[in-house]
């Protein structure tokens, strides 16, 4: 049978060993898999009348990279509305959120993304620094952390939201000290509130969205990724692309259990495992240990300077525990967000009761991992525990001299110890690296050079924060193919450039190994393969 796709004239590289492969050629089957490496004479032989034959002149070639943490529905949904992740102060905020009023019909809801809480300064953030700009509009205000959002007036009013409420999970209407609402909403439950009085956009809508958003990834060089939520109709959606031949990432999809998961809900999940198509399937289940450090939902050790951070997201830990000790002997992977050291503990503390059940080998992983100890850095590794990190949010949302909200709430000892990427990695530890889109940007090469630069984006002049914890170019390559591969139980098939594996491939104008890491954002994507199929191609090819 001749292969589907034929690349030509390509510095095939191998994100093992960082070497290139003897290889120019390489040739795609009819069912995705690599089929043929070799010289350009003979796999340009292999080709027939149906074969796409591509001359990369040059371009370096590696596997597809994955996005090893984010969640492309909600993203999508999330992220449309006023961007306001390019706001640095508070006045910056004020003048966008003024400009989008004056476009409004009557009545209609403002929705902003990407708030960053260090706008706020020694302000407490609540909706009244705003006023008067959203005096009368119904208004919700995501914060960067995704799991914290500002609700003007009007929207509580609509909403019925009047004062404090109680919940089955950790979550919070903020209150003033008359027990009013300050407009501050903590954890899904509490913004839930609010967001169910807001219209919704249709179905074809958030499709629409979704296949854009897609699109745009697979732009950037992204081939996969591991969405970490299967919420509402978002398997739904995901089955019917597939179906269309529009779903342009391969995606491992982790469906939530939340506190309060009885072993009913837990059979469930186990028996949902495996089920998909094409390029997506259902793979592991995504919990949380706790919230945020910048909204003081962590779950930390000692409490942060605000005297919050202290209890975990699940009310009992112990039912935690016994839900990891289920999904494990049942063969199911588990990610847990785990921001705080006493959430990062009990997670680890929980995977190793796991173990002692006698069960196979599972693959757990820890997401985020933001202030860690040398004693819980070290278990990673003698657990084969996979730690899933995101060194953009270090970068971009936490500052080098600790003046940042993050850095503040947690003092210089705990700040010390961010994203300890580099630490991770000489334990032994396998480091998967991601985004966590929406609450980052997507593009892997902005993640790559983020894990080694560890600046901010937009002004690379900026001290790093902790340098010292910063990925070589290699070592972040591996971090979103082999590792990624790896993370998911797929090392025999994907991750590598070798017959038999995936052709699911990123080209690129240059080494990303050894272009400067202040450079590396910019470095063109001229193609990116998936299934052995093109989804995104550069004119020039």
């Amino acid at each position: 049978m001749r292969p589907r796709l034929v690349l030509l004239s390509a510095r095939l590289l191998d994100p093992v060993t960082g070497a290139f492969l003897p290889d120019t050629a390489l040739a795609a089957s009819e069912d995705g898999r690599i089929a043929a490496l070799g010289d350009d004479r003979a796999i340009r032989a292999l080709a027939g009348p149906s074969t796409t034959v591509l001359d990369l002149k040059g371009a370096v070639v590696t596997p597809g990279l994955v996005d090893g943490h984010l969640h492309p529905v909600s993203g999508a949904e999330l992220t449309q509305g006023l961007d306001l992740s390019g706001c640095a102060d508070l006045e910056a905020v004020r003048e966008a959120l003024a400009r989008e009023v004056r476009t409004l019909a009557p009545g209609a809801w403002l929705h902003g993304w990407g708030l960053d809480p260090n706008v706020f300064g020694d302000r407490p953030v609540e909706t009244a620094a705003l006023a008067p700009v959203l005096d009368g509009v119904p208004a919700l205000l995501l914060l960067f952390d995704a799991h914290s959002m500002l609700a003007s007036p009007r929207a509580l009013e609509i909403a019925g939201v009047d004062g404090p409420r109680t919940f089955a999970q950790a979550a919070e209407v903020v209150c003033d000290a008359a027990g009013r609402p300050t407009g501050l909403l903590l954890e899904d439950a509490a913004c839930e509130l609010v967001e169910r009085a807001a219209p919704r956009p249709t179905r074809a809508e958030r499709r629409d969205r979704l296949v854009t958003a897609l699109q745009e990834m697979a732009a950037t060089g992204l081939t996969g990724g591991h969405a970490m939520d299967a919420n509402g109709d978002s398997l739904a959606l995901y089955a019917e692309l597939d179906a269309a031949a529009e779903l342009p990432l391969r995606l491992r999809v982790a469906p939530w259990c939340q506190p309060g998961a009885d072993d009913d809900a837990l059979r469930a999940l186990i028996e949902q495992q495996g089920t998909g198509g094409r390029l997506w399937r259902t793979a592991g289940v995504k919990l949380f240990m706790d919230g945020t450090i910048d909204n003081g939902t962590a779950w930390l050790e000692r409490p942060d300077c605000h005297g919050e951070s202290t209890h975990a997201f699940w009310p009992d830990p112990a039912a935690y525990t016994h839900a990891i000790g289920e999904l494990h002997r049942a063969g199911v992977a588990t990610a847990t967000h785990a921001i705080g050291d006493a959430a990062v503990r009990h997670v680890l503390d929980s995977v190793e009761k796991a173990r002692t059940t006698g069960a196979g080998p599972v693959r757990h992983r820890v997401e985020h991992i933001e202030t860690v100890p040398d004693d819980t850095v070290r278990r990673f590794a003698e657990l084969d525990v996979i730690a899933s990190m995101q060194p953009t949010h270090c970068c971009d949302f936490t500052r080098a001299d600790h003046t940042d909200n993050w850095s503040r709430r947690l003092g210089e000892e705990r700040a010390a110890r961010a994203w300890r990427c580099r630490d991770l990695w000489d334990f032994g530890a396998t480091v998967v690296l991601g985004s966590d889109w929406p609450i980052a940007p997507y593009p892997p090469l902005t993640v790559m050079a983020g894990a080694r630069h560890r600046r901010p984006t937009r002004d690379l002049t900026q001290p790093a924060h902790g340098p010292g914890q910063a990925l070589t170019a290699l070592e972040a390559l591996q971090a979103m193919t082999v590792n990624a591969a790896y993370a998911a139980g797929e090392e025999h098939e994907s991750g590598r450039l070798a017959v038999g594996h995936r052709a699911d491939l990123t080209a690129f104008a240059d080494n990303p190994l050894t272009t400067p890491a202040a450079d590396l954002a910019d470095l063109p994507v001229l193609l990116t393969v998936l299934d052995g199929r093109p989804t995104h191609r550069d004119a020039s090819l």
